[in-house]
């Protein structure tokens, strides 16, 4: 598929930036004669000290006309360890006719903040302690509101669903009862116009009419979407409840995202290291800076010469040899953008791939349960494992064409906020309007092909078939069943924003009420003295639990949309006789009214 045909092109792209780049250059500071620091001669000294940081300072504006980039123009060496006391030269040091070496073992210590002397180990491992167990306590409610759905689903979806309509119904009343207030202020709409305070329209009758219609008409349609889709919203329910079992017979799917995760990881440090030693294949430009043309015979030496670093200028007190930028000349060298750019394809191309792998695995688990006749006796032993080597044999052609028609989609977006951004103070009202639709098109595009995607890898681990007839075919099965699609991803998404909710907020007020010292645990020595800023906890924890529940959760949504297809393949393919039985669970069949016509189904729970 597309992935063979690239992997000449990609080698050699990588070859060119891991034969010739140096990424010494960016992990290692260099001294002042050019030697790295950390490696080498300089192994025991892997910090750069510079010998008078005030000149990094005070030399920007003499350096402007030569340099490229910000460059500090002082002595620099290497150390085995930077100061911890802080400590400053005696002003007399910076007379033009005195010497800094002469005043350097003068300087003055502040005794008052000693580094060597501060305790920072105990504080630094009672907070990981407490977030590791606050992101465990995320992990646990994750864990068990999936599993809880098998028997609350009904009950919270209901709930869920009269609470949005009682907010509803309270936003009809209070915008009534703000429009009754008005009613009688002789201020219309028409007399304020337009302004910026948006306050000044909450004051007007108008407003709070137009609201009061908008939400009206909104209760309505989820009243009448209520009353006629009251068949297919317990369909979803009941394929919700069929998720939550399914995931109890296989445990090991909810720690699959452990494994995209250190994928995606791999992803992003190959890229990270090929585009670093991309960047750093030339070789280094140093160039002469002079502060004081007039001392010794600085004059001998022209504007913009490269030099040597370890050529000692003793002529020229003044002058110091600066590290520019990386040799440009050469065809490889001029080309260092479009391999980065290639390098940035190759990346999204992976990254989609990866995904791609994890959704095509899951669903060929979840698959393998919904097909299994008698549950859960005949579910295949170890399904997740066998669904990850038969995609791994068989469908890693078809994972990366769906990769790649996607990573072009994204690449045109790149390409279009680019051109956006480059352009902007030049653009008319029309080129903007014309750029805008150009973005929003290809967004939804770009949203389009991911759930396409998505659904024709369901179809290829149940069927086997390539990409293009399992997107027709996976395309085609939902546009006859548009309506229960739209009822059950509203229905789930419902309940799975509920479960974010509760995970992420419960957790993250439970740390805000722990790292503020509200609450102390029994026996900890932990006081919110030892931290200065209580907020980076907090929010770590919070994004933390975020990234736990949506691993979680992404587990459970991908296996509602894998029943859900197999459910409306089951509908289309058999009738329930002996040779064709329904293999949908029987709430499934009670809700739609069928069963099935021949024995009755094993002995395995359903």
């Amino acid at each position: 598929m597309g992935g063979v045909a690239s992997q000449p092109r990609e080698w050699a792209h990588s070859q060119f930036s891991w034969l010739y780049g140096d990424p010494r250059h960016v992990l290692y500071p260099r001294n002042s004669t050019g030697m790295f620091c950390g490696i080498g001669l300089n192994v025991a000294q892997p910090s750069v000290f510079y010998f008078d940081i005030l000149k990094c300072a005070t030399s920007i504006n003499v350096m402007a006309a030569v340099l490229n980039g910000l460059q500090c123009p002082t002595t620099q060496v290497c150390v085995e360890k930077c100061p911890d006391v802080f400590w400053a030269l005696n002003p007399l040091a910076y007379l033009p006719e005195a010497k800094p070496q002469d005043y350097f073992n003068q300087s003055l210590c502040v005794p008052s903040f000693d580094l060597a002397s501060t305790k920072l180990v105990s504080p630094i491992l009672f907070l990981r302690r407490f977030v590791n167990s606050l992101l465990q306590i995320a992990m646990v409610v994750s864990f068990l509101f999936l599993l809880l759905l098998r028997f609350i689903a009904p009950v919270m979806v209901w709930v869920l669903i009269f609470g949005v309509l009682a907010v509803g119904a309270y936003g009809i009343y209070h915008c009534w009862w703000e429009y009754d207030n008005y009613r009688k202020s002789t201020v219309s709409i028409t007399d304020i116009g337009f302004t910026t305070d948006f306050k000044v329209y909450l004051q007007v009758k108008e407003t709070w009419l137009a609201f009061l219609i908008i939400i009206s008409v909104v209760e309505g349609i989820l009243l009448l979407t209520l009353i006629f889709l009251r068949t297919r919203i317990l369909i979803a329910i009941a394929l919700i409840q069929e998720s939550s079992k399914a995931v109890s017979h296989m445990m090991s799917t909810l720690f699959y995202p452990l494994v995209t995760f250190v994928l995606l990881v791999v992803c992003v440090a190959y890229w990270g290291i090929t585009a670093l030693y991309l960047a750093t294949s030339g070789i280094p430009v140093y160039k002469v800076v002079t502060l004081n043309s007039t001392q010794g015979n600085c004059g001998q030496i022209g504007g913009n010469v490269t030099c040597d670093p370890q050529v000692n200028y003793s002529w020229c007190p003044s002058a110091r040899c600066i590290f520019i930028k990386y040799n440009n000349e050469g065809l490889l060298q001029r080309n260092l953008f479009n391999l980065q750019i290639y390098n940035v394809v190759a990346f999204l191309w992976c990254i989609n791939f990866v995904i791609a792998l994890g959704q095509c695995t899951l669903a060929g688990a979840f698959a393998s349960y919904y097909w299994a006749f008698s549950k859960p006796s005949d579910i295949p032993t170890f399904p997740l494992s066998q669904a990850f080597i038969r995609t791994l044999r068989y469908h890693v052609g078809s994972l990366a064409f769906g990769a790649l028609i996607l990573t072009l989609i994204q690449v045109v977006r790149i390409i279009l906020e680019y051109l956006d951004h480059k352009t902007r103070a030049a653009q008319n009202p029309c080129a903007r309007f014309l750029m805008c639709c150009l973005k929003c098109c290809f967004w939804c595009l770009e949203k389009f092909i991911k759930f396409l995607n998505r659904n024709a890898y369901i179809m290829i681990a149940v069927y086997g078939k390539n990409f293009c007839v399992s997107a027709k075919n996976a395309f085609m099965l939902l546009m006859r069943n548009i309506v229960r699609v739209v009822v059950l991803d509203k229905v789930t998404d419902l309940l799975l924003f509920f479960g974010k909710l509760l995970v992420v907020g419960g957790v993250g007020v439970l740390a805000f009420f722990f790292f503020s010292g509200r609450i102390r645990l029994p026996g900890s020595n932990f006081r919110t003295e030892m931290l200065n800023y209580y907020w980076m906890p907090i929010i770590v924890v919070v994004v933390g639990a975020y990234l736990i529940a949506h691993g979680f959760f992404s587990v459970y949504n991908m296996c509602v949309d894998t029943l859900f297809l197999c459910f409306l393949e089951d509908l289309e393919r058999h009738d329930g006789t002996m040779q064709k039985p329904y293999y949908m669970s029987k709430n499934l069949m009670k809700i739609l009214n069928k069963k099935n016509k021949g024995p009755k189904k094993g002995k395995g729970k359903d």
